[in-house]
């Protein structure tokens, strides 16, 4: 009978059957982190010299060959319009967020991390474009990397401290991240329903693992998606429930991923308002950026204090 050696970075086990508890602030029993994808302006356009266009938006039909300015102006929605009324509901609800910011949409719109920060968002980085590193070196993935801090830093005042590949990322991505110095998270996993640690040298890195159900990327997929703002909104408050049912003894956490240009949306934005409703008068949740997740995971579950710039208290 042929064997199957298991890949070293691959865990079919993990916490198993005995999660650690969470002992997130005020014994909530759900940490509920709102992440906003912010991407215009990085995707593949043939317009600024890329071989094609992206074609993950909602329109079906993808031109080849040439610019698509119709395609581009669907971005465009998203820091032109979508943001605003992101904002507005997460002010409405007291709800704080995380920007998924890659850096050089950031570059082409530094107003929008400024107004950000100056709200108490996070800014985390999505990579220096809406990309994939599959196929780059180690050593682009590394100037990748690199280019990426230094170009949020110079757009909006701050150095992320947490990560997010467009997936997917590469073998040599967290340790890359690691090596960089400063960052105190990844979310490059979708593996668990709490964040859990890895060593990275004289300390521990975290991982926060990411959501792809939990997502308004699912009104772009037409054949297992969402359709009406009540779709995203039950889905989510179903998850929701069911994690805040666990959470009276083994609290988790759960990860909302938004985009400017597709919740932001006069037809989709009513599903995020019901869902913040729904958390709300529901009770016993934790609404928080990554980084506060992430650093609250190290002071209780860590091992080895971080250091520096990778997070401080």
């Amino acid at each position: 009978m042929k064997s199957f050696p298991v890949p070293s970075h691959r865990n079919f086990v993990d916490y198993g059957p005995n999660p650690p508890h969470a002992q997130w602030p005020d014994g909530a029993r759900v940490a509920v982190s709102l992440v906003v994808n912010v991407e215009e302006g990085s995707e593949q356009t043939v317009s600024r010299g890329d071989a094609v266009n992206e074609h993950v938006y909602d329109m079906i039909d993808v031109v080849a060959g040439g610019p698509n300015p119709t395609g581009e102006s669907h971005f465009d929605y998203g820091t032109r319009a979508g943001y605003w009324r992101i904002v507005h509901v997460l002010e409405r609800y007291g709800a704080t967020c995380t920007l998924n910011a890659c850096a050089e949409a950031l570059a082409l719109s530094p107003w929008l991390g400024r107004d950000a920060v100056g709200r108490g968002f996070e800014i985390s980085s999505h990579g220096y474009r809406w990309l994939s590193p599959k196929a780059m070196s180690e050593a682009e993935e590394r100037e990748w990397i690199h280019r990426a801090v230094k170009t949020t830093a110079d757009a909006c005042g701050v150095r992320p401290v947490g990560w997010h590949t467009r997936c997917p990322h590469t073998l040599n991505t967290r340790r890359l991240l690691i090596e960089e110095g400063g960052f105190l998270y990844d979310s490059d996993a979708y593996d668990d329903d709490l964040p859990y640690l890895v060593d990275a040298g004289d300390r521990q890195h975290v991982v926060l693992p990411y959501s792809l159900d939990t997502n308004d990327m699912r009104f772009q997929r037409p054949e297992a998606g969402f359709v009406r703002a009540r779709d995203f909104a039950e889905y989510v408050i179903d998850a929701f429930d069911w994690l805040w049912a666990e959470g009276q003894t083994t609290p988790k956490m759960m990860t909302i991923g938004l985009h400017l240009r597709t919740i932001g949306r006069p037809a989709r934005i009513g599903g995020l308002q019901r869902v913040l409703a729904h958390v709300r008068d529901t009770g016993s949740a934790w609404i928080a950026r990554r980084d506060e997740i992430a650093r609250h995971w190290l002071r209780v579950h860590g091992t080895r204090a971080l250091r520096g710039a990778q997070g401080g208290a």
